[in-house]
């Protein structure tokens, strides 16, 4: 695999006033290949989100960096973009207005914002809500529309922080399905923050361990499932082995927090 994104030997300690400083990250080094579907599974708290902001372009490293295409990232850039688990929607736009949010900002014309946002309405499944507001949708047509916006400035990278982790669990998994369906399609290069091994497994290529504060890389796993993927697949033997392996990286790092005691 030819990196896309190298990350190497990342820290990052945040000093807060009146406070003791918290090491967010440190010594964190992965490689990512274009077109990837990596994800990141560690305790809360172990810098996976703080890992994304430095990506984003909206944190900088004490130490160390970060090349996309061989070329250092120093702060935001259109090539990336980021799907957040509170949606973040406007709610006086409607989803149409928010889906053009970012070619507006970037000064694409009206014309042509109207049609690129009509298009990735109708990829994401919600034709026809094109004039609704957000407090007029449920919670998986909401996180539609944030994926739908982060898409409309064609992306070459698409960062989701936990992003259906507060939907209910039929509609995760319906979301879970059409990322897989959107993903082949367009061909990003996605990172994915989750706590949920199962999610993490049935939707990547590998899985990246991710060490309890301050974070690192701790293993790298391999998913050798064959795509395209359906949930049938999770109630494999083979499915099941990846999850194990995944929680047995895991559980050292959540004991390590006083989190449960590894059953």
């Amino acid at each position: 695999m030819v990196p896309y994104i190298r990350a190497q030997n990342v820290n990052l300690t945040f000093r807060p006033k009146n406070r003791d400083p918290v090491t967010a990250l440190q010594g964190l080094s992965l490689e990512v290949g274009r077109g990837e579907f990596l994800s990141l599974v560690g305790p809360s708290g172990c810098g996976k989100s703080t890992f994304l902001n430095v990506l984003l372009g909206l944190l900088r490293p004490d130490q160390g960096e970060i090349h996309l295409d061989g070329k250092k990232i120093s702060g935001p850039g259109y090539e990336r973009a980021m799907v957040f688990q509170e949606f973040g929607l406007l709610p006086w736009r409607t989803v149409l207005a928010n889906v053009e949010l970012g070619m507006e900002l970037k000064g694409v014309p009206a014309s042509i914002r109207r049609e690129r946002a009509s298009e990735l309405i109708n990829l994401v499944g919600l034709t026809g809500f094109e004039h609704h507001y957000p407090h007029e949708l449920s919670g998986g047509m909401k996180q539609r529309v944030g994926l739908a916006r982060a898409l409309a400035t064609d992306p070459e990278v698409l960062l989701m922080d936990e992003p259906f982790a507060a939907l209910d669990a039929q509609t995760r998994d319906l979301m879970q399905a059409e990322l897989l369906q959107i993903w082949d399609r367009t061909k990003k290069t996605v990172i994915f923050v989750t706590h949920s091994i199962e999610e993490a497994a049935y939707l990547s290529d590998r899985v990246v361990v991710v060490t309890s504060r301050p974070g690192r890389a701790k293993k790298l796993i391999d998913i050798k499932l064959p795509r395209p993927r359906d949930y049938e697949m999770r109630l494999t033997p083979e499915f099941n082995d990846i999850k194990a392996t995944i929680w047995n990286s895991l559980k050292d790092e959540l004991i390590s927090r006083g989190i449960g005691d590894g059953r």
